[in-house]
């Protein structure tokens, strides 16, 4: 049977993406089956509650049709059980990831849940889904500059998806997704997995569990020679089994205790709501005692283009350091990846960040371009708990800053 594409298929389509990911409730249970496959296969019905997959080379939309195209093949709406072309389906070029060994280093645990950070004073900022369209500016707004200086040093993980919203491969040289990848490892982000094409992994096959696994680490070790030990499953769905294959794949799965909702409020009204959220949490909190795991999304517009202005600044402000989730973590970055190759060592870290520069207006700290104070004169040399320079023993004594001068 090879389809074409009709009015009533375009119509289907359309409503591909608003039906649910499994397609429609079964209507014709009572049908015989034989009888209602030879109809659905004829009709170009295909899926759940339809008993049929479509022909090679074509996709099973999420409202049960076949087609091609993105209404039809883009993840995760696309039935996978039954669209050989579903874009879940597809296999990247790169490196066959699954024979590699995986040696469980380091003391974050693999295999269950991690929420939260362990160093007082971090913000583990990060953002799922991407890339997208909107990641560049994203990371230009975390590497923003004021007068020459890095404004926030501000460091964050990109659970990344590697062929889901029909945007492409991510290591598809057409696309602008590989170039991106690699800024974020240049500039000291940390990349972790969100699979391969963002399936509810409590609802896959095994061995679709682990296509969406090694699918997503043989497009990212194409790229880099390596790929991520740090995941996040999509919709935050994880039973005991998935936890399980998790474990055997050495993987720290990684949630959060800081969501502010921001893929629910994407108009300018509603990203007020997110800002609440943040603000309920972080504002007046204590360093010295509080962190938080957070989670963004960097297809979300407003998330990235007026929600992660307010973070950044919030965060400065109240004296909190935005890192990524291995720093959070207290894990050294050569635990981050594995490579391809067991030969070949453990991924270089990310490349350190620049010296702290001397201050030019009297602040110190993270809030103030990391400026230091370990150039001033008359042993004004301490940076206190409120990011002033000087050497009194409020400056030198309890909450000192010893990153960004002298103490004691």
């Amino acid at each position: 049977m090879c389809l074409k594409h009709n009015t009533a298929l375009l119509t289907a389509a359309a409503l591909a993406l608003v039906a649910p990911i499994y397609g429609s409730p079964a209507p014709f249970a009572n049908l015989d089956e034989t009888e209602f496959s030879s109809e659905a296969l004829q009709s170009g019905r295909c899926g759940n509650g339809f008993g049929t997959t479509c022909d090679p080379g074509y996709c099973c939309s999420s409202a049960g049709w076949c087609g091609q195209g993105y209404l039809y093949c883009s993840a995760p709406a696309c039935q996978i059980d039954f669209g050989p072309a579903c874009d879940a389906n597809r296999q990247p070029m790169g490196p066959d990831t699954r024979d590699v060994p995986r040696p469980k280093v380091g003391s974050v645990p693999y295999g269950e849940p991690i929420y939260h950070c362990s160093r007082p004073g971090d913000i583990a900022l990060t953002f799922d889904d991407g890339p997208f369209d909107y990641t560049e500016d994203l990371l230009d707004k975390l590497a923003v500059l004021i007068d020459s200086i890095q404004a926030y040093d501000a460091k964050a993980t990109f659970f990344v998806t590697g062929n889901n919203l029909g945007k492409g491969m991510v290591n598809d040289p057409e696309y602008p997704w590989p170039e991106l990848l690699k800024r974020m490892i240049d500039e000291g982000h940390q990349i972790a997995s969100h699979t391969w094409s963002h399936q509810r992994l409590t609802e896959v096959s095994t061995s679709q569990f682990l296509n969406q696994m090694h699918y997503a680490e043989t497009a990212i070790a194409d790229l880099f020679g390596f790929f991520p030990t740090y995941m996040r499953p999509p919709y935050s769905a994880c039973d005991d089994t998935c936890e399980s294959l998790l474990d055997a794949l050495g993987y720290h799965i990684t949630f959060f205790n800081l969501d502010t909702e921001g893929y629910l409020h994407n108009t300018p009204e509603q990203i007020a709501q997110s800002k609440a959220i943040w603000d309920a949490h972080v504002e007046g909190a204590d360093p010295a005692t509080r962190s938080w795991l957070h989670i963004e999304h960097d297809p979300v517009y407003h998330a990235v283009y007026s929600l992660t202005d307010h973070m950044l600044e919030s965060l400065s402000r109240n004296g909190f350091r935005a890192v990524t989730v291995g720093t959070c973590l207290e894990d050294p970055p050569e635990n981050w990846y594995r490579r391809v190759s067991d030969t070949g060592g453990p991924p270089p870290p990310p490349p350190p960040p620049p010296p702290p520069p001397p201050t030019t207006d009297g602040r110190c700290g993270p809030g103030h371009g990391r400026q230091t104070c370990a150039y001033e004169p008359l042993d004004a040399t301490c940076c206190s708990w409120a990011s002033w320079c000087g050497s009194t023993a409020d400056h030198c004594g309890e909450g000192c800053q010893g990153e960004y001068g002298t103490c004691g």
